[in-house]
């Protein structure tokens, strides 16, 4: 009887080689060895009465499906990756682009403010004095905004020369006018433009009035509040012009001695008195003996004797002649020695736009309103002043 087959030499027996046919040509060949071994591996554990052919398929068609499956996933994969670098590629240049398109849309939004005008000057009280003296002088001050700006003040219509100017606050001087210009005028105000400067004073002041003022350069006329201010008439100053309108040409011989030829000085002392001066040691005459101090009597010596009182006068040159009153003292240098030649009494001032005018009377030469210019024409030399407190 011939001897059985050894169970190895079946099981050897059952194994077939794979087919080539039977591997994926997507898969790794290492992982097809892999597969083969693992194959074998569980044929060996295969009962022999098994039929080899269904274990077979059973155990190559998943392991192709999955082939397939990792092939088609590595594809996939592949194919996005590029599709996505292409993608990134394609929106670097277009994010950039709206980039840029939005900075020059948010630079077109932008919108400037304009440049806002500058902060006119205005007036927001009242005059710090209502009434002043006709003779002029008198400093006014009001408060309100960037008052540094204002270029001009004028009373009734007389220009007003600016003594201080903050933004804060402005003073003026008030101008002589002649004695028969009494009551009540406007104030304005202007700027460098010629516009009237606003008037926002407190309410309920009889000080604020209505007035018709060019604006600006078109030269278009509108209302626009204006102050007033009293012109009135001062005692002191009025008993002096008086005493000087009525001795000039009448020499008052029944009170005082009369220097004959040089009796300016002397005249122009005793309108001082006139006006309610008291004498003093460096000052002074004597009603009992006619005696008297050389600065009531000379020019020259009443000049420096009026330089050491600034509680009395200030002196002034021709040039401040705007700031002369009634009432002041007039001296003249006839041959620019720099004495005083001859001494008169302020009888009228007035103000125009090409300039101040000022008169004045007194003895030696006689007068009552003598020009100062014509004065100086005939005599030659210069003019001086002294405002009178």
């Amino acid at each position: 009887m011939p001897a059985e087959p050894s169970t190895e030499s079946n099981i050897e027996s059952n194994i077939e080689p794979p087919a080539e046919s039977s591997i994926d040509p997507h898969v790794d060949p290492s992982a097809a060895s892999a597969d083969a071994i693992v194959g074998r591996t569980r044929r060996r554990a295969r009962h022999r009465a098994e039929r080899v052919r269904k274990g077979r398929q059973s155990s190559s068609s998943p392991r192709r499906f999955v082939a397939l499956g990792c092939a088609g996933a590595i594809l996939s994969v592949s194919a996005f990756g590029a599709v996505a670098a292409a993608s990134a590629e394609n929106e670097a240049p277009a994010s950039a682009s709206r980039g840029t398109s939005a900075i020059a849309a948010a630079a077109r939004d932008v919108i400037i403010a304009p440049a806002s005008a500058a902060k006119r000057p205005a007036v927001t009280s009242e005059l710090s004095t209502a009434a002043a003296p006709f003779t002029g002088g008198t400093q006014v001050s009001v408060t309100g905004e960037q008052l540094d700006q204002v270029a001009a003040v004028a009373v009734g219509g007389v220009a007003a020369p600016i003594v201080a100017a903050t933004p804060e606050q402005l003073t003026f001087q008030v101008p002589a006018v002649a004695d028969t210009a009494l009551g009540e005028v406007a104030v304005a105000f202007t700027d460098a433009s010629g516009a009237p400067v606003d008037v926002d004073a407190a309410d309920g002041d009889s000080a604020t009035t209505a007035s018709v003022a060019a604006q600006g350069s078109k030269g278009a006329q509108a209302a626009a509040k204006s102050l007033t201010l009293t012109y009135t008439s001062n005692p002191a100053i009025d008993a002096q012009l008086g005493y000087v309108l009525t001795h000039w040409s009448s020499y008052n011989t029944a009170e005082y001695t009369v220097l004959s030829g040089v009796d300016c000085a002397n005249f122009a002392s005793q309108s001082l008195i006139a006006r309610g001066w008291t004498m003093d040691a460096g000052w002074n005459y004597d009603h009992a003996t006619g005696a008297m101090s050389s600065s009531w009597a000379s020019s020259t010596a009443m000049r420096d004797w009026l330089s050491s009182r600034p509680d009395l006068a200030t002196p002034l040159d021709d040039s401040q002649r705007g700031l002369v009153k009634v009432g002041d003292i007039a001296q003249f240098d006839w041959d620019g020695s720099g004495d005083r030649d001859h001494t008169a009494i302020v009888t009228r001032v007035e103000h125009s736009a090409t300039g101040t005018s000022v008169w004045v009377g007194g003895h030696t030469k006689d007068a009552d309103y003598w020009n100062v210019d014509e004065a100086v024409a005939t005599g030659g030399g210069s003019v001086t002043y002294f405002s009178l407190k």
